[in-house]
């Protein structure tokens, strides 16, 4: 049985283009009705890293006082959920050419060295192999891959830096432009998605 973990980082929670075709990216991920779908909804709230969470995570998990534990539990969850997927479904919303602050946040509470990735001699090596992942991006104005979109592009190196290699996009840019064409965009590509 597939595990699919479902991320939104869209702000809004009516009218979201992300949202919508997410739902659509999973419909059509289980078609079956048989995969088990673990929902993460970043609007809902997202610790930012401060000096605490650093110290907690740099101190080794079997040392972490009570309080480093207390402070590190949310990112433990989080990291929890992206080891428990076999496929990550990620919403992302272009805002002013980049991610959302709630979905920069959550890379960095899952970004962890010796849970998700660990230095070697030749570099860092990505722990979570054998995954998939596909991103759900919108925008109004910026199209999606080019020379002003850096959402895409740095969503893409950190799903590789932690081991995730086969990312997919569905990307309907430009709505502001053109809704429809953005929109059939979309559509033929998340038709294209194989189970």
């Amino acid at each position: 049985m597939t595990h699919i973990l479902r991320i939104d980082a869209s702000m809004r929670s009516e009218g979201s283009t992300t949202r919508a075709l997410t739902d659509q990216v999973i419909d059509q991920l289980n078609k079956e009705g048989t995969a088990t779908i673990t929902t993460r909804d970043l609007a809902d709230g997202i610790a930012l890293i401060d000096e605490a969470w650093i110290g907690a995570n740099f101190t080794d998990a079997a040392d972490r006082d009570a309080a480093q534990q207390a402070h590190i539990a949310g990112s433990d969850a989080l990291v929890a959920e992206l080891k428990a997927a076999d496929v990550v479904v990620i919403g992302v919303p272009v805002y002013n050419f980049g991610v959302p602050a709630a979905l920069k946040a959550w890379v960095d509470q899952v970004a962890r060295a010796r849970e998700t990735f660990r230095y070697t001699e030749n570099g860092p090596v990505g722990l979570l192999e054998g995954k998939r992942a596909i991103l759900v991006l919108a925008s109004g104005g910026t199209e999606i891959d080019s020379e002003i979109d850096f959402a895409t592009p740095y969503m893409r190196h950190v799903l590789g830096f932690i081991g995730i290699h086969d990312v997919q996009t569905v990307a309907a840019g430009r709505q502001m432009v053109d809704a429809e064409a953005a929109q059939n965009t979309a559509a033929a590509q998340i038709a294209s998605l194989a189970a």
